[in-house]
């Protein structure tokens, strides 16, 4: 047998080996199928597997590794006759390199059957050849042997060394191979477990191991990411009377599942839940570090060693010693301290073993609360939908695993009224055919699209929302071109509906409007019952025509028009939105004044009123006015005696001219005195008016 086949047929006895050491664990599928799935819209579905095990047993179930998480996140087990479940055990996150670095015997290279028994030097084994031989494995050596003229082959032998002796053994000859250390021989069959799984890299190993007696009942149950099932519907009209709008229809629901695990679904009670449940992810799956901080132990520096002078006593006990003198007990001063040492070191040495002793006690304390711990059992918690909805499917469902099927689940008669659905956002020129849908059903309806049939034809695609037994729906699923919409916009000025005065500020109320005409014509042979949309805008703004609607929405107003053949209908929508504003009397100006007094909302007291301030603030213009002439005198006077120092310049100081420049500016400095005088006067004078206004103003108030 060549060294690479007896490789294979000893990696095939070691596989088998361990596999029959491991509790004998079983195929999931076979023990424990599937009986039960329930989808959810979340994204998420429930599987349960039900079947009978007997006394201790183990059940292997592989899972995507993808799914582990939600697997350690939702796994229900409920051993259901007086048994417990014991533990779940699964395959680590880790690469499969790295879990076979960790046996002591390595396994990662793909190791031949020299370069395996290298790696056991050391070990005692027993080996079937010619003869039986049992020894310690030295190592392995390779040698080039002569194979034919000019021909040479590498063989490898074994160095064993036995009772005899050093033998070598060429490995082509061995044809069995026994490791005497059990625990090694474990070690083996375990890393070729860990390669026969990885094998499928994308699928992990879950264990579940059930202890009891006899046969019982169990089931297993998880959650994990699955397609959100799917609806769509069907609705078939009948004529309605004439004269009438409501009919009955025929609906039909049907719920698309899909089945994309890697597993048949055979005769499985399928359960369809609606509703939006919470569902997250949460990496449970990967080992999780806690850092922690790094003290560095403390350092001193050492001593230089000192040189002490001797004692003088001392060395005169030491010439006594000499002399063969003593202590009076017979024992010599320093064996006194040698005994006191030795009693010391037995001391602290008494000290280590009481607390070794202590902790042995608290390891024990320690090893009885863990074994109380073990007795605790693990329930599963029971199925709680809360708000949900869910279909049951009353009879077994097949799917093959990569294979979807519709399932019915609605099939009622219900009542639907035909309506002309206008909103100007979506058409302006014409509404849309739609249905008001009463759920007469006892089931929930989930979202999903509605495909109409009306006269025995294709009439148009709707899309539902969620509704619940008894709820209403508008539907639209075409447009309808008999009917024809003008909408226009009727402007509508600001109406001023009261004044007030409250410490100065002027309190205006008013109201804005706004006028919508809807101008319906009906070109078809049947009245039809129209519900015009009007957004219903936040700001305040209150409906006043119609007075009332024939539905309010979060958002719209829904109103209610016959359309007769050949006869123009027309709507009025009008929407008030009462305002205030408010006006500071010190900065109203003259016309803003007049405008309120003119007004007749404003009481005569509040128009008086409105005058002094009109007349106060005038006075202040008036005194503002003179001032600022003021000003510009003295600016005019400051540039001419600029103009006249530039041609002084240019003059003799004897010259007549220049003594008529100097009485000139003499002049004029006087008269800039004065008016300064007079502007000083004038502000003193604008900041008393100002305060008094003010004054007046704070105590205005005047409704």
């Amino acid at each position: 047998m060549s060294s690479a086949s007896f490789c294979i047929l000893a990696v095939s006895l070691a596989l088998a080996c361990s596999l029959s050491l491991a509790a004998d664990p079983q195929p999931g599928a076979d023990r424990l199928p599937l009986d039960r799935v329930v989808l959810f819209t979340s994204g998420v579905g429930f599987f349960q597997h039900t079947g009978k095990l007997t006394d201790d047993a183990t059940v292997e179930m592989k899972f995507p590794a993808a799914d582990v998480n939600d697997l350690l996140k939702s796994m229900v087990l409920e051993d259901l006759d007086g048994g417990s479940v014991s533990t779940v055990s699964y395959a680590s996150r880790d690469p499969i390199t790295k879990t076979l670095g960790t046996f002591a015997v390595n396994l990662t290279d793909n190791p031949s059957l020299g370069q395996i028994i290298g790696r056991l030097r050391g070990e005692k084994v027993e080996l079937d050849a010619a003869n039986r031989v049992a020894g310690t494995i030295v190592g392995v050596e390779r040698r080039t042997i002569p194979a034919g003229e000019k021909q040479t082959v590498e063989k490898e032998f074994l160095i064993l060394l036995t009772a005899g002796g050093l033998r070598t053994l060429a490995l082509d000859a061995i044809t069995e191979i026994r490791l005497v250390d059990k625990r090694l021989q474990g070690e083996l069959e375990k890393a070729l477990a860990v390669l026969a799984l990885g094998h499928d890299n994308d699928k992990k190993s879950v264990v579940l191991q059930f202890t009891g007696k006899g046969e019982r009942n169990v089931r297993v149950g998880y959650v994990q990411e699955s397609p959100l099932w799917k609806t769509s519907y069907r609705l078939v009209l009948d004529e309605p009377a004439a004269g009438e709008q409501r009919t009955k229809a025929r609906l039909q629901g049907w719920a698309i599942v899909e089945n994309t695990t890697d597993r048949d679904w055979k005769d499985v009670r399928m359960s369809l839940v609606s509703g939006r449940p919470i569902s997250f992810t949460m990496d449970l799956y990967q080992p999780l570090y806690v850092p922690r901080p790094q003290v560095v132990p403390e350092l001193y520096a050492s001593l230089l060693p000192q040189v002490y002078g001797q004692d003088l006593a001392a060395a005169e006990e030491k010439f006594r010693r000499a002399r063969g003198e003593g202590d009076g007990d017979g024992v010599l001063p320093n064996a006194k301290r040698l005994e006191r040492a030795k009693d010391a070191t037995a001391a602290a040495i008494a000290t280590p073993r009481a607390a070794a002793g202590e902790a042995e006690s608290l390891q024990e304390a320690a090893k009885q609360m863990f074994t109380a711990a073990q007795g605790i059992r693990s329930l599963a918690a029971g199925e709680n939908l809360g708000e949900l909805f869910r279909y049951e499917i009353e009879q077994p469902v097949t799917i093959d695993r990569q294979r979807s099927a519709m399932l019915p689940i609605v099939a009622e008669t219900v009542e639907v009224e035909k309506v002309a659905i206008y909103d100007e956002r979506v058409l302006a020129k014409h509404p849309l055919a739609g249905l008001r849908l009463v759920n007469s059903t006892k089931l929930n309806l989930m979202q999903g699209p509605l495909t109409v049939f009306e006269a025995g034809g294709y009439a148009g695609d709707a899309r539902i929302e969620d509704m619940a037994p008894g709820s209403e729906r508008l539907l639209s699923y075409a447009i309808d071109l008999d009917v024809e919409v003008n909408p226009r916009n009727q402007s509508q000025a600001d109406e001023m509906l009261a004044v007030k005065i409250v410490k100065g500020t002027l309190v205006v109320t008013r109201k804005a409007t706004r006028k919508k005409v809807f101008e319906i014509k009906n070109s078809g042979s049947k009245p039809v019952k129209m519900l015009v949309e009007h957004p219903r805008d936040g700001g305040n703004w209150k409906l006043v025509a119609p007075e009332k609607t024939a539905e309010t929405t979060r958002d719209r107003y829904r109103f209610a028009v016959l359309a007769e053949p050949g006869k123009p209908a027309t709507l009025e929508v009008v929407e008030e939105q009462p305002g205030e504003q408010r006006i500071a009397l010190s900065n109203i100006d003259a016309g803003q004044i007049g405008i309120f007094v003119q007004s007749k909302v404003p009481s005569q007291r509040i128009k008086d009123a409105l005058g002094q301030v009109l007349a106060k603030k005038r006075a202040i213009e008036e005194i503002v006015r003179t001032k600022q002439e003021k000003e510009r005198e003295i600016q005019v006077v400051e540039q001419e005696q600029n103009r006249l120092r530039q041609n002084m310049a240019n003059l003799d100081r004897t010259n007549d001219l220049y003594l008529k420049y100097v009485r000139k500016m003499t002049e004029q400095e006087d008269r800039v005195d004065v008016l300064r005088k007079e502007i000083t006067a004038l502000i003193q004078k604008e900041q008393a008016a100002r305060r008094e206004l003010d004054d007046f103003l704070q105590q205005l108030e005047l409704d």
